[in-house]
Parts: structure tokens; C-alpha cells; sequence
């Protein structure tokens, strides 16, 4: 497998206006979100303004999660991100986090993951790992449709002289073909999941690992996905 195409410097934002951005926002969903919760408490509200309000206040803390995606995302820009290190598993904790993903299932989706269940030892944040994963299986599920098998796959790999663990997300048929592909640019131009997954490609760089999408068939760039870390022997 190709080395990973690191994302330009013209994709990432300037940390500074970013800090900017989540003060702003901070403050004045802070305060609509308490109004919303104080309303809720009201016991005069009829059924379709109860319903009203939960409705807002449901949309005000996803905005409000956004907000705090966007400050850590500034964090990490400017380097400032706490991350945490502790000895984890990366296979166990892609398993953990497969096991609770609900995404597709509604709609007939299959998610399973495959290969090998541990021998992938690293120290890393397990908190916000699980986060990113839980957001890049969503990322691929979510566009499925139909009784459609998307696998996450571990294997190892040796990559220059170092054991490195890899996670293949894609549909069944397409492990194989995302593997073999040369490395693009992460897709992260999905609806529906917020900052969740340019969050998620930061926290991966900055914990040492890298996070792409498949360069080629032009299909597989917005079905697939693959992660890898390097690994202690």
C-alpha cells in the first residue's frame, strides 16, 4: 500500500478565526438551550407546544456540540488538543465501538468487523478513538442503503521496517479493491454527522496515525475507508 497523501495546508483552517467562531457561537446557544430546558419544566404547555420545544432544544444542543467539535478542532489546529496516552488495543476498541454502532440497521445494513480481534497494541486516547471511530463507521454506513454487508476488516502490515494495524472500512465486495488502492484525501464531505469526521482525521494525525480514502475507482472515495496506525511489536 502507497504512503498517505497528506492533506494540504489550504485545507485547514486558521486556528485563530476558528477560536473566534466558537466564542461567538458559545455564549448565545448556552443561553437559548437554558430558556429551551426552563420551558420544558412548564406544566401548562399543550401536547403540540411540548412537542415544539423538545424539538428546539433537541436542535440547540446538536448546535451546541458542534460548537464544542469546532473548538476542538481549533485546538488541534493550533496544537493544543489534550490527547490522552494510555495503553489500548486499536483492534479490541474498533471491535468495542463495531459492536454498538446502530447506523443502517433500520434500513437492512449489515456492519461486521473481521480479521484479527487484538495484536494491535499502541497508547493512544481511548475516549476520543472511540469517538472517531463511531463517526467514520457512521460516515460509511449512513449512505447505505438496502441489504448491503459493510465490513471493517483488521489485518497488520509491515510499512517501513514498523508493524502498522490497519482498519478497512467498506462494502464486502470492496475490501480488497480499498486496500490495493493508492491513498487519497480523506472524504469528508458527508451529511448529517457535523464536525464529527474532520474532528476525527485530527485526533487520528495527532495520536500518529493516518486516515484516508481510497484514490481510485472514483466509487470506492466515498465508500471506503481506511485507517492505520503504527504499532509496538
Amino acid at each position: 500500500m502507497s504512503n498517505v497523501m497528506r492533506t494540504s495546508t489550504s485545507r485547514e483552517c486558521d486556528p485563530r478565526l476558528l477560536s473566534l467562531a466558537v466564542h461567538e457561537f458559545r455564549t448565545p446557544a448556552s443561553v437559548v438551550g437554558g430558556y429551551l430546558r426552563m420551558l420544558q419544566r412548564d406544566t401548562t404547555l399543550n401536547e403540540r407546544q411540548r412537542k415544539m420545544i423538545d424539538e428546539a432544544e433537541k436542535s440547540c444542543a446538536r448546535l451546541v456540540e458542534i460548537v464544542q467539535e469546532l473548538s476542538d478542532i481549533a485546538k488541534a489546529e493550533a496544537g493544543t488538543l489534550e490527547l490522552g496516552r494510555e495503553p489500548l488495543d486499536i483492534f479490541t476498541l474498533a471491535a468495542e465501538v463495531a459492536e454498538h454502532v446502530q447506523e443502517g440497521r433500520d434500513r437492512g445494513v449489515r456492519f461486521e468487523i473481521r480479521g484479527m480481534g487484538t495484536g494491535a497494541r499502541m497508547t493512544g486516547d481511548a475516549m476520543r478513538l472511540r469517538k472517531a471511530f463511531d463517526a467514520i463507521f457512521r460516515a460509511i454506513l449512513r449512505e447505505k442503503t438496502g441489504q448491503t454487508t459493510v465490513i471493517a476488516e483488521c489485518r497488520r502490515e509491515r510499512l517501513e521496517g514498523r508493524s502498522a494495524a490497519l482498519v478497512i472500512i467498506a462494502d464486502e465486495e470492496s475490501v480488497a479493491a480499498a486496500y490495493d488502492s493508492p491513498a487519497g484525501v480523506l472524504y469528508e464531505k458527508r451529511g448529517g454527522l457535523g464536525l464529527a469526521l474532520p474532528l476525527a482525521r485530527r485526533v487520528i494525525e495527532r495520536l500518529g496515525g493516518d486516515v484516508w480514502s481510497p484514490a481510485e475507482p472514483e466509487g470506492l472515495q466515498k465508500n471506503a475507508i481506511v485507517i492505520r496506525f503504527p504499532i509496538t511489536e
